[in-house]
């Protein structure tokens, strides 16, 4: 008997695991949702790179609806343009035409970003505070609210963090969250190249788990972690080949797609030879653009873009993409809190934070690209603000720090109160308004 009782004292004493937020997530995903497509119409003109993707997405809605189109802005693959042709085919050509699907990809990335880090880590409070964190750090609430391609490639790599650590947390599903994570990759690497490093992590990351068990039998193993029952094979299949035929399949509507009075450059060169001409439109040198940035600036924040700054529907409106002033510069000890404490625990959420960021980053310190922009840090900005809730969450295990972990998401939602005029395009008094939110000399 005293050994029985033994035997289920760690289960009587272990710690419950905490309730799935899940309802919060979508409460909260349905008020960002509300905020987000609140006047989505308003500038009811096309501003900032909807100028190029906009009459691409044309030519696709007339190679539908009248049997040609041109195939326009040949450096960016097709899936993106074809949703927001969708979003025009459905609605019209009309503002809310060409903002409703990056709006829905900007909930979907929302929700599934905070799906995400809730199966990774388990941790309920991080959870609802990066929901807060995420909604109020500018970058996601900005991209939902304008035709670029950026936030279809931000929703689809988020669905696939959600499926990937929803795999290895609820491994029974593991075979369809796989799937799906393979799916949503294709998806990624079909809206905008710069998915590629982060598209790689998934597969890296299961063949290091799996090599890290020591199976004698690593290829054909359904043993060990991340996703018991799944044999390394078959994760090269879900993770490997099922994004390369997903983002192969986004190129379809382009044999059709003609180059003005010429045949399609994809039908003449093909999909591999139409590939060097995308990386030769994307690395070759570029006329100088006075918002042009580097990537030390964007880590401390102090180069924005305006997307606009001109008199439009009857008042002086303006959108100025910088980060949340207060939660892209706290969080960067959080990240070093998180790749240390990552490391130390050997807890896989606090390094993936860490480590997703360096490699989303990293891409901009090697990219052949000789121009960049501070919105190729809205990827890095995901895994900044997720390091920043789960480093709020252990504040709350020392002296003062509950006070800390609450102030921080309460600040940020301050901030973006603040901020909130030139981010949803708010009429101003007049031209010189915008001095009033010109923090750093960078901003201007």
């Amino acid at each position: 008997m005293a050994e029985a009782q033994a035997s289920l004292s760690p289960a009587l004493h272990s710690p419950p695991r905490p309730r799935d937020p899940l309802a919060w997530c979508l409460v909260l995903a349905g008020l960002f949702a509300l905020l987000a497509g609140w006047r989505l119409a308003i500038p009811s003109k096309p501003y900032f790179d909807e100028v190029h993707y906009l009459p691409a997405a044309r030519e696709i809605l007339a190679l539908f609806a009248e049997g040609q189109g041109a195939y326009l802005n040949r450096e960016h693959p097709l899936f993106a343009k074809l949703l927001i042709a969708l979003g025009m085919g459905l609605f019209g050509d009309n503002p809310l035409g060409w903002r409703v699907m990056p709006w829905l990809c900007g909930v979907l990335a929302f929700f599934a970003a905070v799906r995400a880090l809730w199966h990774a880590s388990g941790d309920r409070f991080a959870t609802l505070v990066f929901a807060v964190l995420l909604a109020t750090g500018f970058h996601l609430f900005i991209h939902s609210r304008i035709a670029m391609l950026d936030i279809v490639m931000v929703a689809s790599l988020a669905v696939a963090a959600w499926q990937f650590a929803a795999a290895c947390a609820q491994p029974e599903q593991g075979r369809w969250r796989l799937a799906l994570t393979g799916v949503a990759i294709g998806c990624a690497l079909g809206a905008k190249w710069n998915a590629i490093p982060l598209a790689m992590v998934p597969g890296i990351t299961f063949f290091i788990a799996r090599a890290c068990a020591g199976r004698r039998r690593l290829f054909l193993s359904r043993r060990g972690a991340p996703v018991p029952g799944i044999t390394l094979v078959e994760a090269f299949l879900w993770l490997g080949i099922v994004p390369l035929g997903v983002y192969a399949a986004t190129f379809v509507p382009g044999y059709w797609l003609a180059e003005y009075l010429h045949p399609s450059p994809l039908a003449e060169k093909g999909l591999i030879g139409f590939h060097r001409a995308i990386f030769d439109l994307q690395s070759q040198l570029m006329t100088p653009h006075r918002y042009m940035s580097t990537w030390p600036q964007w880590v401390l924040n102090t180069r924005g873009i305006w997307y606009l700054y001109e008199v439009t529907d009857g008042a002086q409106r303006g959108v100025l993409l910088v980060g949340n002033p207060l939660t892209m510069l706290v969080g960067l000890p959080a990240l070093a809190w998180c790749l240390a404490a990552g490391l130390w625990r050997r807890d896989a959420a606090r390094m993936a934070a860490a480590l997703g960021y360096m490699a989303s980053l990293g891409l901009w310190l090697v990219a052949p690209k000789p121009v960049q922009f501070y919105y190729h840090y809205f990827v890095p900005s995901f895994f900044l603000l997720a390091a920043l809730a789960l480093t709020c969450s252990d504040l709350r295990r020392v002296p003062f720090g509950t006070w800390i972990a609450w102030g921080i998401p309460a600040a940020s939602v301050a901030v973006f109160a603040v901020f909130f005029p030139i981010l949803a395009a708010l009429p101003l008094q007049g031209p010189d308004s915008y001095l009033g939110w010109m923090w750093v000399s960078g901003w201007m």
